[in-house]
C-alpha cells in the first residue's frame, strides 16, 4: 500500500495543476457593448448557466467562448450537451437564451413550460427589464448541457 500512494505522490508532483483556462478576453468586450438593462439580464442568464452547470451531474468545466457574435457555453470537456448562446434580441427590449435548432430541446421546453416565450425551435425570449424565471431556466440549462448524455441512454 506504502507503494501505491507513493505513486500517486509522485505522479501529482510530476504533473503541472490543471487550470481552469482564462476568459476569453473578448467576453467582457461583448457585455459591455450591450445596452444597461438587455447587459444586466444577460450577465444574470451568465451567472444562472455557470452555477446551473457546476451543480448539473455530468457537465463538467464549462467553455465559454464568443459564437457568432454571442457568449456562447459549451460542454467541451465532457461533451455531454449542446451549445447555449445568450444575446440581446435587437429593438425589442428582450434577451434570448438560444438552443441548437436541429435538437427537440425547445420542442421539449414548449411542453414542459408553455408560459415562457419562444422563438421558433431556438430560443427562449425574456424581457431585458423583467424576473427571471429561474427555476424554469435552470431546468432548460440543464437539459440543454445534458442533452447527448440522454441520446446516449436511448
Amino acid at each position: 500500500m506504502k507503494r501505491t500512494a507513493k505513486k500517486r505522490a509522485a505522479k501529482a508532483r510530476a504533473e503541472p495543476a490543471r487550470r481552469p483556462a482564462p476568459p476569453d478576453p473578448r467576453m467582457a468586450a461583448v457585455f459591455s457593448s450591450y445596452p444597461a438593462p438587455a447587459r444586466d439580464q444577460l450577465l444574470a442568464l451568465r451567472a444562472l448557466i455557470l452555477d446551473t452547470a457546476r451543480k448539473t451531474k455530468g457537465v463538467g468545466a464549462l467553455e465559454e467562448a464568443i459564437k457568432w457574435g454571442q457568449p456562447s457555453y459549451l460542454t467541451s470537456e465532457s461533451r455531454s450537451g449542446s451549445t447555449v448562446r445568450i444575446d440581446r434580441v435587437k429593438n425589442a427590449g428582450q434577451v434570448a437564451v438560444y438552443f441548437h435548432c436541429q435538437t427537440n430541446l425547445v420542442e421539449t421546453f414548449r411542453e414542459l413550460y408553455p408560459k415562457l416565450k419562444y422563438s421558433g425551435n431556438r430560443a427562449i425570449l425574456l424581457d431585458a427589464d423583467g424576473k427571471l424565471p429561474e427555476t424554469e431556466l435552470r431546468h432548460c440549462v440543464a437539459l440543454a448541457l445534458t442533452y447527448h448524455l440522454g441520446k446516449r441512454k436511448r
